[in-house]
């Protein structure tokens, strides 16, 4: 299994003071160096932590493969025409929310998906859509052309230990094992840190997560390089 790390939190914290520092590109060059597979980052309408100048750096300098979170918006399909990331891993979006607040309605929003979705694609990139670990919704997401679905695992990480936590999470084995019997690549992301990953890490089918806050959280401790690694021997 692999892990993608998110830069959109090294971001936040300059973003906070309007400063030159940290810096989103060098965080992910250590990323890459401790281990991930790829890096990930969300370029939000407002540009509240990436901008596009981090993107076209982040495109020049990462050898793994840049995943680009977006909202399947003119705008933002602008964007990401002119940088090419390898993956456009398509979200919903709302004005104000602290981060992503649930997965892409596709079966809501399959008509717009199916035509804004084949343009990416000619240019070169992968789709993903991140969705809620629910079957129907893995299916219509197969129907407008994704290659893989990324599985909200957020209402999972967001529950204590108990009964409602496992059905959670064998919702989201079930999920995982339909993307699979679709064809489809199946990834997990959101919420994860590093006491509740185990559970996920040993569903089979998914073979790649995305984790951002919890390994920027812990790199302000123990620093990106040894923050990384630690997630991704937990991963592996």
């Amino acid at each position: 299994m692999k892990l993608a790390v998110n830069v959109d939190h090294i971001a936040t914290l300059r973003e906070a003071r309007k400063s030159r520092e940290p810096e989103p590109v060098l965080a992910a060059l250590l990323a890459e160096q401790a281990g991930a597979a790829g890096i990930v980052c969300h370029i939000r309408s407002d540009e509240r932590h990436i901008t596009q100048r981090d993107l076209h750096l982040l495109r020049a300098a990462i050898k793994t493969k840049l995943i680009l979170e977006m909202a399947a918006a003119d705008n933002t399909k602008t964007i990401a025409l002119a940088v090419k990331p390898d993956v456009a891993s398509l979200v919903p979006e709302k004005p104000g929310e602290l981060t992503t607040e649930g997965g892409l309605d596709v079966l809501a929003n399959r008509r717009h998906l199916e035509e804004f979705i084949p343009e990416l694609k000619k240019s070169g990139m992968d789709i993903t859509i991140f969705v809620d670990p629910d079957c129907a919704q893995i299916e219509a997401c197969r129907a407008v052309g994704c290659d893989h679905i990324e599985i909200n695992t957020g209402i999972y990480a967001d529950l204590d230990p108990g009964t409602a936590r496992e059905e959670a999470l064998t919702d989201i084995r079930k999920a995982a094992a339909h993307g699979v019997e679709l064809g489809l690549k199946v990834h997990a992301g959101h919420g994860l840190d590093y006491y509740n990953i185990h559970p996920i890490a040993d569903i089979p089918e998914i073979s790649e997560f995305s984790i951002g806050f919890a390994i920027v959280a812990r790199a302000a401790i123990v620093g990106i390089d040894m923050a990384v690694r630690e997630m991704a021997a937990l991963v592996g």
